[in-house]
Protein backbone atom coordinates (compact mmCIF):
# COMPACT_ATOMS: atom_id res chain seq x y z
CA UNK A 1 0.00 0.00 0.00
CA UNK A 2 1.68 3.39 -1.01
CA UNK A 3 2.11 6.29 1.57
CA UNK A 4 1.09 10.03 0.46
CA UNK A 5 2.90 13.08 2.26
CA UNK A 6 1.34 16.21 1.40
CA UNK A 7 3.73 19.23 2.02
CA UNK A 8 2.42 22.29 0.95
CA UNK A 9 1.74 21.73 -3.12
CA UNK A 10 4.16 18.94 -2.87
CA UNK A 11 2.68 15.20 -2.93
CA UNK A 12 5.43 12.64 -1.72
CA UNK A 13 4.27 9.00 -2.16
CA UNK A 14 6.45 6.13 -0.67
CA UNK A 15 5.75 3.18 -2.90
CA UNK A 16 6.42 1.49 -6.65
CA UNK A 17 5.97 4.36 -9.09
CA UNK A 18 4.03 1.38 -11.00
CA UNK A 19 1.80 0.67 -8.21
CA UNK A 20 1.41 5.07 -7.94
CA UNK A 21 1.43 5.94 -11.25
CA UNK A 22 -2.66 5.25 -12.31
CA UNK A 23 -3.98 6.97 -8.94
CA UNK A 24 -2.09 10.65 -10.97
CA UNK A 25 -3.34 12.84 -13.38
CA UNK A 26 -1.15 14.66 -16.57
CA UNK A 27 1.49 16.64 -15.20
CA UNK A 28 3.00 19.68 -17.09
CA UNK A 29 6.69 17.81 -17.27
CA UNK A 30 8.73 14.99 -16.23
CA UNK A 31 11.77 15.08 -14.86
CA UNK A 32 13.58 12.52 -13.03
CA UNK A 33 16.73 9.93 -12.76
CA UNK A 34 15.85 6.66 -12.58
CA UNK A 35 18.06 3.97 -11.95
CA UNK A 36 20.84 3.15 -14.72
CA UNK A 37 20.72 -0.86 -13.55
CA UNK A 38 24.97 -0.47 -13.08
CA UNK A 39 24.63 -1.27 -9.27
CA UNK A 40 27.08 -4.30 -9.67
CA UNK A 41 29.39 -1.67 -11.81
CA UNK A 42 30.04 0.63 -9.50
CA UNK A 43 33.09 -0.72 -7.63
CA UNK A 44 35.67 1.88 -8.30
CA UNK A 45 36.84 4.84 -6.61
CA UNK A 46 36.73 5.50 -2.21
CA UNK A 47 33.05 5.90 -1.89
CA UNK A 48 31.79 2.56 -3.52
CA UNK A 49 32.72 0.48 -0.32
CA UNK A 50 31.51 2.66 2.24
CA UNK A 51 29.02 0.51 4.22
CA UNK A 52 26.25 3.79 3.68
CA UNK A 53 26.20 2.34 -0.23
CA UNK A 54 25.91 -1.10 0.18
CA UNK A 55 22.14 -1.36 -1.11
CA UNK A 56 23.16 0.55 -4.02
CA UNK A 57 23.85 -3.26 -5.75
CA UNK A 58 20.24 -4.09 -4.66
CA UNK A 59 17.90 -1.08 -6.13
CA UNK A 60 20.17 -0.23 -8.90
CA UNK A 61 20.77 -3.80 -10.41
CA UNK A 62 18.15 -3.47 -13.32
CA UNK A 63 16.79 -0.41 -15.08
CA UNK A 64 13.44 0.21 -15.73
CA UNK A 65 11.86 -1.17 -18.63
CA UNK A 66 11.21 0.68 -21.68
CA UNK A 67 7.32 0.34 -21.63
CA UNK A 68 7.56 1.78 -18.02
CA UNK A 69 9.73 4.60 -19.04
CA UNK A 70 7.63 5.83 -22.27
CA UNK A 71 4.49 5.39 -19.79
CA UNK A 72 5.99 7.58 -17.57
CA UNK A 73 6.93 9.68 -20.42
CA UNK A 74 3.05 10.25 -21.43
CA UNK A 75 1.96 11.86 -18.49
CA UNK A 76 2.98 15.14 -19.71
CA UNK A 77 3.88 16.64 -22.81
CA UNK A 78 7.92 17.70 -21.48
CA UNK A 79 10.21 14.62 -20.12
CA UNK A 80 13.96 14.65 -19.30
CA UNK A 81 15.32 11.48 -18.02
CA UNK A 82 18.99 11.35 -16.70
CA UNK A 83 20.80 8.34 -17.69
CA UNK A 84 18.70 8.18 -20.87
CA UNK A 85 21.51 6.47 -23.13
CA UNK A 86 20.90 3.64 -20.91
CA UNK A 87 17.75 2.81 -21.47
CA UNK A 88 16.97 2.28 -25.69
CA UNK A 89 14.50 5.14 -25.54
CA UNK A 90 13.77 6.30 -29.50
CA UNK A 91 15.93 9.35 -30.76
CA UNK A 92 16.13 12.46 -29.78
CA UNK A 93 17.81 15.71 -30.90
CA UNK A 94 16.90 17.27 -27.74
CA UNK A 95 19.61 15.76 -25.27
CA UNK A 96 20.92 17.48 -22.22
CA UNK A 97 24.43 17.03 -21.43
CA UNK A 98 25.99 17.60 -17.87
CA UNK A 99 29.67 18.25 -18.30
CA UNK A 100 31.06 17.15 -15.33
CA UNK A 101 34.01 19.70 -14.21
CA UNK A 102 35.96 17.70 -11.29
CA UNK A 103 35.30 14.25 -12.84
CA UNK A 104 37.98 11.51 -11.66
CA UNK A 105 39.59 8.84 -13.61
CA UNK A 106 36.92 6.20 -11.95
CA UNK A 107 33.58 8.31 -13.04
CA UNK A 108 32.04 9.39 -16.15
CA UNK A 109 33.35 12.59 -17.56
CA UNK A 110 29.86 13.37 -18.69
CA UNK A 111 26.16 12.47 -18.02
CA UNK A 112 23.63 12.50 -20.67
CA UNK A 113 19.68 12.73 -20.49
CA UNK A 114 16.96 12.13 -23.11
CA UNK A 115 14.40 14.22 -23.34
CA UNK A 116 11.21 14.51 -25.79
CA UNK A 117 11.86 17.87 -27.04
CA UNK A 118 12.19 18.42 -30.66
CA UNK A 119 15.18 21.59 -30.13
CA UNK A 120 19.37 21.35 -30.09
CA UNK A 121 20.96 19.41 -27.33
CA UNK A 122 22.32 21.70 -24.48
CA UNK A 123 25.35 21.45 -22.28
CA UNK A 124 25.53 22.22 -18.19
CA UNK A 125 29.13 22.33 -16.74
CA UNK A 126 29.22 22.32 -13.36
CA UNK A 127 30.41 19.85 -10.28
CA UNK A 128 30.58 16.45 -8.94
CA UNK A 129 29.04 17.44 -5.53
CA UNK A 130 29.24 15.51 -2.17
CA UNK A 131 26.71 12.43 -1.06
CA UNK A 132 25.65 14.82 1.85
CA UNK A 133 21.76 12.85 1.80
CA UNK A 134 23.01 9.71 2.02
CA UNK A 135 22.22 8.91 -1.92
CA UNK A 136 25.01 7.37 -3.93
CA UNK A 137 24.00 9.00 -7.16
CA UNK A 138 22.29 12.31 -6.11
CA UNK A 139 22.50 14.58 -8.81
CA UNK A 140 23.58 18.60 -7.52
CA UNK A 141 20.66 21.07 -7.21
CA UNK A 142 21.93 23.80 -9.33
CA UNK A 143 21.99 20.98 -12.05
CA UNK A 144 18.16 20.17 -10.93
CA UNK A 145 17.28 23.85 -11.37
CA UNK A 146 19.30 24.09 -14.67
CA UNK A 147 16.92 20.80 -16.03
CA UNK A 148 13.56 22.69 -15.11
CA UNK A 149 14.38 25.64 -17.21
CA UNK A 150 15.42 23.63 -19.42
CA UNK A 151 11.76 22.06 -19.76
CA UNK A 152 10.59 25.24 -19.86
CA UNK A 153 9.68 26.22 -16.18
CA UNK A 154 6.46 23.44 -16.29
CA UNK A 155 4.37 24.67 -13.39
CA UNK A 156 3.67 20.97 -11.84
CA UNK A 157 6.86 18.57 -12.01
CA UNK A 158 7.00 14.75 -11.50
CA UNK A 159 9.72 12.69 -10.52
CA UNK A 160 8.57 8.86 -9.72
CA UNK A 161 12.25 7.99 -8.85
CA UNK A 162 12.51 10.58 -6.85
CA UNK A 163 15.66 9.77 -4.30
CA UNK A 164 16.76 11.93 -1.58
CA UNK A 165 14.60 14.60 -3.51
CA UNK A 166 16.77 17.38 -4.85
CA UNK A 167 14.03 17.66 -7.81
CA UNK A 168 11.74 18.56 -5.25
CA UNK A 169 13.94 21.08 -3.70
CA UNK A 170 14.42 22.57 -6.91
CA UNK A 171 10.76 23.15 -7.22
CA UNK A 172 10.13 24.25 -3.75
CA UNK A 173 13.21 27.40 -4.61
CA UNK A 174 11.40 28.27 -7.78
CA UNK A 175 7.64 28.04 -5.81
CA UNK A 176 6.66 25.38 -8.59
CA UNK A 177 4.62 22.42 -7.63
CA UNK A 178 6.04 18.60 -7.53
CA UNK A 179 4.56 15.06 -7.09
CA UNK A 180 7.48 12.61 -6.34
CA UNK A 181 7.84 8.80 -6.12
CA UNK A 182 9.83 6.90 -4.34
CA UNK A 183 10.00 2.87 -2.92
CA UNK A 184 13.24 2.75 -0.72
CA UNK A 185 11.91 4.00 2.71
CA UNK A 186 15.28 5.55 3.74
CA UNK A 187 15.32 7.71 0.83
CA UNK A 188 12.04 8.95 1.01
CA UNK A 189 11.95 9.80 4.77
CA UNK A 190 15.17 12.17 3.94
CA UNK A 191 12.86 13.26 0.43
CA UNK A 192 10.43 14.41 2.85
CA UNK A 193 12.71 16.15 5.69
CA UNK A 194 14.37 18.22 2.79
CA UNK A 195 11.92 19.15 0.97
CA UNK A 196 9.93 20.41 4.12
CA UNK A 197 12.91 22.62 4.86
CA UNK A 198 13.17 23.86 1.89
CA UNK A 199 9.39 24.70 1.69
CA UNK A 200 10.10 25.84 5.52
CA UNK A 201 12.40 28.86 3.95
CA UNK A 202 9.88 29.78 0.72
CA UNK A 203 10.59 30.27 -2.90
CA UNK A 204 13.97 32.17 -3.85
CA UNK A 205 12.81 32.84 -6.90
CA UNK A 206 9.79 34.05 -8.46
CA UNK A 207 8.06 31.80 -10.47
CA UNK A 208 8.03 31.77 -13.98
CA UNK A 209 5.88 31.32 -16.79
CA UNK A 210 5.72 28.23 -18.57
CA UNK A 211 7.45 28.37 -21.99
CA UNK A 212 6.65 27.30 -25.22
CA UNK A 213 8.68 24.42 -25.52
CA UNK A 214 8.28 22.47 -28.96
CA UNK A 215 8.24 18.66 -28.58
CA UNK A 216 7.92 15.33 -30.26
CA UNK A 217 4.91 13.49 -28.27
CA UNK A 218 5.36 9.39 -28.02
Amino acid sequence: MAEKVVIGNAELWHGDCREVLPLLGQMDAVITDPPFGLGDKMKGGTWADKPAFKDMPVWDCEAPSVELLLKISSMAPRTVMWGGNYFGLPASRGWLVWDKANAVPTMADVELAWTNLDRPAKRFRGLVGRVEYGHPTQKPLDLMLWTIEQAGNPARVLDPFMGSGTTGVACAQLGKAFTGIERERRYFDIACERISRAKAQGALFAPEEPQQVQEVLL
